[in-house]
């Protein structure tokens, strides 16, 4: 089953980045994208903001 959010544990993942730096950088998206608190951020969401490829973040998380 493909995933559909992502967390700090994954942002840690993919840019090797601290868990603070990736809860930050989830906040700033989710502040940006005038989500709701307790709102999920989607992959496609975190690759439009961030220029990341969906299909490359997919495989990293097969």
């Amino acid at each position: 089953m493909k995933r559909i959010c992502i967390y700090p544990a994954d942002v840690c993942l993919l840019t090797g980045r601290s868990e603070t730096y990736s809860r930050r950088l989830l906040r700033k998206i989710k502040t940006d994208l005038c989500k709701q608190p307790g709102q999920f951020i989607s992959l496609q969401e975190f690759c439009n903001y961030t220029g990341l490829s969906t299909s490359e973040i997919e495989e990293i998380f097969k």
